[in-house]
This record gives C-alpha cells, structure tokens and sequence, in this order.
C-alpha cells in the first residue's frame, strides 16, 4: 500500500495549446518533474450555479454557487493494488470493459494499424520507385 507519509506534488492540471485550424485536445495533461510521482487520485471541485442568489456584503445580489467535491481515482494505481476480480468491478462499474477482453480489443486495433502502416510504407516505397524509373 502506498505510504501515509508519502508526499505528491500538487498537480497542475494543464491543456495543450490547440494547433492552428484544430480543434483543442479535450484530454488535459499534468506535468510530473522527475523525481516526482503522479497522484493515484486527484480531488476537484464542481461550482454548480444554483440560479439562486443571496445578499453580498455590500447588500448586492450574489448568485449562490455549489461547491461539491469530486475525487478520480488512476486506474493503473488501481490495476497495480487490487485483485484482477475487483479491478475488473471498478472497470465494469465505470462503463469500461474486463481488463483482459479491453487488451484483447486493444490488440487486435493496434494490429490493424500496424497493417495500415505496412501498406502505406509499401505504396509510398512503389511510388518512389517508379518516379525513378520514369
């Protein structure tokens, strides 16, 4: 089990720059320094706009904002802790597939790209050749 006393830095939740005419990546990203280990969960607060208001100080209105915490939990942390039957629940439960049926998926996804690539290589190689040959 991980340590109590185990320090992790505070994350900085970060998006990349999107490129010219592309849309922004949705998937965030959190830098780790070196030495540094990722945090097995992160906690974030929701502010959900309540549509309410309440008097401010000055006896202004002031719409009431929610603040619910939300944790999320790294799934390779978990993978590495817990019995495959139990991950697998947290898996199913999330939506997601069994871990050995998602690799198998995964696999077979991959080979095909990997053919995909073979054949592009080929045709640009057969392209190339016979721009030489003319």
């Amino acid at each position: 089990m991980t340590s109590k006393n185990e320090k992790y830095e505070v994350p900085v939740i970060l998006y990349e720059e999107p490129k010219e005419g592309l849309k922004p990546s949705p998937i965030p990203y959190i830098e780790v320094t070196r030495d540094g280990k990722m945090p097995p969960v992160l906690f974030i607060f929701e502010y959900k706009h309540s549509g309410e208001q309440e008097p401010g100080p000055d006896g202004q209105a002031l719409e009431i904002v929610d603040q619910i915490p939300h944790k999320y939990c790294d799934l390779e942390f978990l993978k590495e802790k817990l019995p495959p039957h139990l991950n697998d629940m947290v898996r199913m439960c999330l939506g997601m597939k069994p871990l050995k049926e998602a690799q198998a998926e995964g696999q077979k996804v991959l080979e095909k790209v990997q053919q995909n690539a073979e054949k592009f290589r080929e045709q640009k190689l057969a392209s190339r050749q016979n721009k030489q040959k003319d």
